[in-house]
């Protein structure tokens, strides 16, 4: 068993190209052990995007603020409560909508694993 607080664990930058003001932290993966998904938790600044190289499968929940997920031909309005599954290979991307700091978690198989 691990147990730990998310808030403890090194932000990093993302530096993909498209993103802004975008900090990942893996809470869950090889880092401890488990073998079949990775957790991460991402922070998007105000005015912040973050765009993703294709996934398997991508859940966002938790989030804390206003953001959109956007698709290739449109986007959607989430916030709170929300979550998003992304079928595999789905390019994609999540922007901060709001004048506060977008968070949310994403869960994902391990053996898609992108943005470490």
């Amino acid at each position: 068993m691990h147990v730990a607080n998310w808030r403890d664990i090194e932000g990093k930058a993302v530096t993909e190209a498209g993103a802004g003001g975008v900090t990942i932290r893996v809470l869950m993966g090889d880092n401890v052990g488990a073998p079949n998904f990775t957790t991460r938790h991402f922070e998007v600044a105000p005015a912040g995007t973050r765009r993703s190289t294709p996934t398997r499968g991508s859940t966002r929940c938790s989030s804390l603020g206003k953001g959109k997920v956007k698709r290739k031909d449109d986007e959607t309005d989430v916030g709170p409560g929300s979550f998003v599954f992304v079928p595999p290979d789905e390019e994609h991307a999540f922007a901060n909508a709001g004048a506060d700091t977008f968070s949310f978690l994403c869960a994902i198989p391990a053996t898609k694993v992108c943005l470490r």
